[in-house]
């Protein structure tokens, strides 16, 4: 389990990742609302402002406030001074001493958000709402590795949205552990998805990369949402991830569950 009060020093081992999850939509607490608002910087406070639907505005604050919380429990840092920089794709790293071993991803969508972090490994983390409208099969039409078409086209057309959320959510996990985005080709690399066993993946020589040194770890926090963490393996060996739900600054958050 992941201790849940928000200030507590938290170990984080070196083989172990921890993913946080918040359900923003069941944030309406006044008071919890604008107590977030402080701890983003002066940038992500005009990102927040600029987004046309509050819906939109209340995930940004609340998944960019997890991630300053979250973040506050590994390292003595308090969360409205963590500062961050983007590489030259977008993606955000720590600035400072922290910075040099604390590794952290945040990914949102309708309805959760998820920040992962991790002690001196590369990783990533992606979620989705896989009950959304909308291209699927198609997307992966124009975009997949002919394996996972194939394996997705063989599947019963009740099935497809559901296999194609697990792709995509991998698939972006690892391009987000990369540090590189969507830079990275899609159809260049390709995962093997079999019953109780962790995912495999496969590259095109072209992506100068090897599948032995990758671990992927799925999990559906809920009926509508399915996610997926990415990260390069040290030498000794897989990692476990620890989920949990948590409301920021609320320390009543149960614990969910524990992958290898």
């Amino acid at each position: 389990m992941i201790a849940s009060s928000p200030f507590v020093p938290l170990a984080l081992p070196p083989d172990e990742v921890h993913v946080w999850l918040v359900e923003p939509e069941r944030i309406v607490d006044p008071r919890l609302v604008a107590a977030y608002l402080p701890l983003l910087d002066a940038g992500e406070r005009e990102r927040q402002r600029r987004f046309h639907f509050e819906r939109h505005r209340h995930q940004y604050l609340v998944s960019h406030a997890l991630v300053r919380l979250a973040l506050s429990r590994y390292a003595p840092v308090a969360p409205e001074a963590w500062r961050f920089v983007p590489n030259e794709y977008g993606r955000p790293a720590i600035v400072g001493p922290e910075g040099q071993w604390l590794r952290f991803n945040l990914s949102h969508t309708d309805g959760m958000a998820l920040v992962a972090v991790g002690r001196d490994v590369d990783l990533g983390a992606d979620i989705e709402d896989a009950q959304r409208s909308g291209e699927t099969v198609e997307i992966a039409d124009h975009y997949f590795a002919r394996s996972e078409v194939q394996a997705l086209r063989a599947l019963p057309k009740e099935r497809q949205q559901a296999r194609f959320f697990e792709y995509w959510t991998l698939k972006e996990a690892y391009i987000k552990a990369r540090g590189a985005g969507l830079s990275l080709p899609l159809d260049q690399f390709a995962f093997d998805l079999v019953p109780g066993q962790m995912p495999r993946i496969t590259f095109d020589p072209r992506m100068g990369d090897v599948p032995d040194v990758w671990q992927f770890v799925q999990h559906q926090p809920s009926e509508r949402h399915q996610a997926a963490v990415a990260f390069r393996r040290p030498r000794g060996g897989p990692l476990t991830v620890r989920w949990q739900h948590t409301v920021p600054l609320d320390g009543d958050a149960p614990p969910l569950i524990v992958t290898v």
